[in-house]
């Protein structure tokens, strides 16, 4: 069986559709509130998977805006369609959910979302892979879709580069990464047998114990490479989604108890190693992610989220510390080691990916450490026996960019920073540039000598902005996104993105014999990493003066 995955731009593919595969053997499970704009879209998404799915079953979960009428219509044209209306919101996603697997009448059951998409031939494609391995679990790729940009994430990739057979999750700790419980088919027998169902009411993060409820249970999973789910991402909706909703702390706090649950289940069914793994991924990526965030965050909000991840990271054994990737390791040391919030700029910024270790660099009686008043929190894995490759090493390169005309060009200015004598040992002498559209397309790249500056090493490249102008007059934007490639005699090559610094991050209008003007405007992501937005033409330029007009009337 032959099998297509998400292309190199990240647009997903269609699944191969085996030839032939046997009829109604798969419930589509999709819970909805208040979507009355989106659902029908996911409905026939499911209808349209083909024979393979026996039945739709819609759970309107109590909905005030229509959506319930949405279904109904729907339903009266296809017969496949069951709606069950809910009398009383539930206040969450597992409710509705553990109602359409009750009444589910095939043999097999999926989940979809009201606002997502299932991409056409999902579900025969999930279908073979279980029939083909008797797995009671099949999982493929799952691609994160911003929208209106259309910008496409894949999500977990490296779980679903190849087809295979995982005899038990213990064998393979990774999949606890893939928390998702909507790209997968699952045997609704085995469910059954196993008493796994999520958990009831108002219970964010309601997939983490479901996840781990159904890991403990010891499946069979088989992956397969191909987009089976399109998860749309709406950060301008009037009700932002749970992953989306993390500015209060309440979002963080139910994230960690949902991750303790997700613990005690793996403990309480004897699987001890999933428990450590669900530990240490933990540190590496739920961390990692809210550290990037809080200095946006409010006072009250930085203070309340540190005193309630040092409580969880309490019950740590170092073992378990030391089992994460080191910035999420050196990151935990310092939430223990610090009672109160300090140096979240530079923790942020280590919390990136890839990280960024910026100065200063202190050091211990052994060692690198964060800061001379915190000599306890080692940065281990930077020198000495079994330090880290270079190529691997957390180096920051700053980025100053200054926008020149006659023709439109940019001159950058970068500063790569020496780390406890690694880089210096690698001895960097050039430095390739990769421009990455955001919304595929080639990546363009240049290359310039480093000059060795006293701790640092400096290049200072030109950017030509015609070349990464839109094609055509009044286009849209785009977003182009600056990766560097540090080239040394020793130790390969470092990847890393650059640090914004310094000033000249604004709008600029710059003139262009081809496309008469540009509008430049460089800025530093929610990372703090440099991308340039570049728009062509007088019409582009009107419409976005009209727009910040609207907005300065608005205010």
């Amino acid at each position: 069986m032959s099998f297509v995955t998400v292309n190199e731009s990240g647009t997903p593919a269609r699944p191969h559709v085996p030839d032939t595969l046997p009829t109604g053997l798969v419930s589509v499970v999709v819970i909805g509130f208040d979507d009355a704009a989106h659902i029908a879209a996911a409905v026939c998404s499911a209808l349209a998977q083909g024979t393979v799915v026996a039945e739709v079953i819609a759970v309107d979960d109590a909905s005030t805006d229509g959506t319930g009428a949405v279904l109904d219509r729907l339903a009266a044209r296809h017969p496949r369609l069951r709606v069950i209306h809910r009398t009383v919101n539930s206040g969450g996603c597992g409710t509705p959910r553990n109602d359409g697997v009750r009444a589910a009448g095939a043999p097999y059951v999926m989940f979809l979302d009201s606002d997502d998409v299932l991409p056409q031939g999902a579900v025969a494609a999930l279908l073979a892979a279980a029939l083909r391995h008797d797995a009671p679990v099949a999982a493929g790729l799952c691609v994160r879709r911003e929208l209106p940009q259309r910008l496409d994430t894949r999500w977990q990739p490296g779980l679903y580069r190849t087809a295979a057979l995982h005899d038990s999750p213990e064998l393979h700790p990774a999949l606890l990464h893939d928390t998702l419980c909507v790209n997968k088919l699952y045997d609704r027998r085995f469910l059954t047998e196993y008493g796994i169902a999520f958990p009831e009411g108002p219970y964010p993060y309601e997939d983490f114990v479901f996840s781990a409820r159904l890991l403990a249970a010891g499946p069979r999973i088989a992956t397969v490479p191909d987009t089976v789910y399109v998860w749309h991402v709406r950060r301008g909706a009037r009700r932002p989604s749970i992953s989306l909703d993390r500015d209060r702390i309440g979002n963080w706090q139910s994230r960690l108890r949902a991750h303790r649950r997700g613990v005690e289940i793996y403990r309480a069914a004897g699987r001890e190693p999933l428990a450590r793994a669900a530990r240490v991924k933990f540190l590496d990526h739920d961390l990692r992610m809210y550290i990037r965030e809080l200095p946006a965050r409010s006072d009250g909000y930085r203070h309340a989220w540190w005193r309630a991840t040092r409580d969880c990271l309490a019950g740590y054994a170092e073992a378990e510390l030391a089992a994460a990737r080191a910035p999420a390791r050196w990151i935990a040391r310092v939430v223990l080691a610090a009672a109160a919030p300090r140096d979240l700029d530079r923790l942020a910024q280590l919390a990136a990916r890839p990280a960024r270790l910026l100065p200063p660099y202190a050091h211990g009686p052994v060692g690198p450490v964060w800061a001379d008043d915190l000599p306890a929190v080692a940065l281990d894995g930077l020198v000495g026996p079994g330090a880290a490759p270079a190529r691997r090493l957390p180096v920051t390169v700053d980025a100053t960019l200054r926008l020149l005309t006659g023709p439109p060009r940019a001159e950058l200015h970068l500063r790569a920073h020496e780390l406890y004598g690694r880089l210096a040992a690698a001895r960097p002498h050039t430095v390739d540039v990769e421009l990455r559209p955001r919304d595929g397309g080639p990546t363009l790249e240049f290359s310039a000598r480093l000059t060795a500056e006293g701790p640092s090493w400096t290049a200072r490249p030109r950017i030509d902005l015609g070349l990464l102008a839109t094609p055509g007059s009044g286009r849209g934007p785009c977003t182009w996104d600056l990766r560097v490639r540090l080239r040394c005699t020793h130790g390969g090559a470092i990847r890393t993105a650059v640090r914004a610094t310094g000033g000249g991050l604004r709008r600029r209008a710059l003139p262009s014999a081809r496309h008469g003007v540009l509008l430049v405007r460089p800025y530093a992501s929610a990372s703090g990493s440099l991308a340039l937005r570049i728009a062509t033409g007088v019409r582009s330029a009107l419409l976005i003066a009209a727009r910040r007009l609207r907005r300065n009337q608005r205010n």
